[in-house]
């Protein structure tokens, strides 16, 4: 026998626990240990109180209705809902202010990521760029309307304009934040392993800012929304937004609600997109 049978047939050591289905490994054949079954609950969970949340929320809102406040109950609001699907208006008005979002998002998030990484690796453009980002972040997106009318005026290219400077404004301190706050460490740790700045700008400081740029994202997003109903008031003729403005003048509350449901359910798959690849780009992050 060789040392290696001997050894394990030495009797002094202890044999391997076996599972009740008598194998080695519990997990081997497909069974969840507990800690799994655990992380499963925990995922679980969220889903459940978002739910329940919805549904208080449901509830209150339809307590409020018919305690006589100037609401109008779920189910008037899901009859208006089914008329203007059926016509074909809610469609209609919601890609038109997706698109504009869309546009709007895309383009403010695409100058404001290289933006926010040229201030935050040149000091020299963060000292000429920084100044006007601070000015323009004083300045309500709304306020820019007027000015927008009577420099671009009123078709598409106004209403874009201000959501993307909007989403422009939200992001790129994000990302101006990210690249300063990167662990000098790390910077320092590359260089001496010999590599440049182009490798430590792409290896090293680009994975650390993404998270902070995720939710500049998630925050422009939110803000081109706000920005949404605001930006309809330049002669839109489609639009959620221009949809609500108009329901006001016939007191249809009823309309409003849909609206505002329709830019909150979008709204929120928007970012549930953004959250998802947050999770997938930054899976290296511990999370709580």
């Amino acid at each position: 026998m060789s040392v290696l049978d001997k050894r394990g047939a030495d009797p002094r050591r202890p044999l391997p626990a076996k599972s009740p289905e008598g194998s080695p490994d519990a997990t081997a054949g497909g069974t969840k240990t507990a800690p799994e079954r655990a992380r499963s609950g925990r995922r679980g969970l969220p889903l459940i109180l978002n739910a329940v949340s919805v549904a208080l929320g449901i509830a209150i809102w339809w307590a409020l209705a018919s305690a006589g406040f100037k609401l109008p109950t779920p189910p008037e609001v899901v009859s208006r809902a089914g008329t203007l699907i059926g016509d074909g208006t809610l469609g209609a008005d919601a890609l038109a202010s997706l698109t504009r979002v869309l546009i709007g998002f895309a383009l403010g998030t695409a100058v404001a990521v290289p933006v926010g990484f040229l201030m935050g690796w040149y000091g020299i453009l963060r000292g000429l760029i920084e100044p006007w980002i601070q000015f323009f972040r004083t300045i309500p997106p709304l306020a820019i309307i007027p000015l927008a009318v009577v420099v671009m005026g009123i078709d598409e290219t106004p209403k874009i304009f201000v959501i993307f400077l909007a989403a422009f404004l939200a992001c790129v301190i994000s990302t101006f934040q990210g690249v300063v706050n990167v662990d000098r460490t790390l910077i320092d740790a590359a260089r001496v392993l010999g590599a440049g700045d182009a490798t430590i700008f792409a290896r090293v400081v680009v994975p650390a800012s993404t998270p902070f740029i995720l939710v500049g994202m998630r925050v422009g997003l939110g803000s081109a929304w706000a920005t949404l109903v605001a930006a309809e008031l330049i002669a839109a003729q489609q639009g959620l937004g221009y949809r609500m403005q108009n329901a006001q003048l016939y007191y249809d509350l009823p309309t409003i609600f849909v609206g505002l449901i329709s830019i909150g359910i979008l709204g929120l798959l928007m970012d549930r997109v953004l959250l998802l690849a947050e999770r997938g780009l930054t899976g290296w992050q511990e999370r709580r």
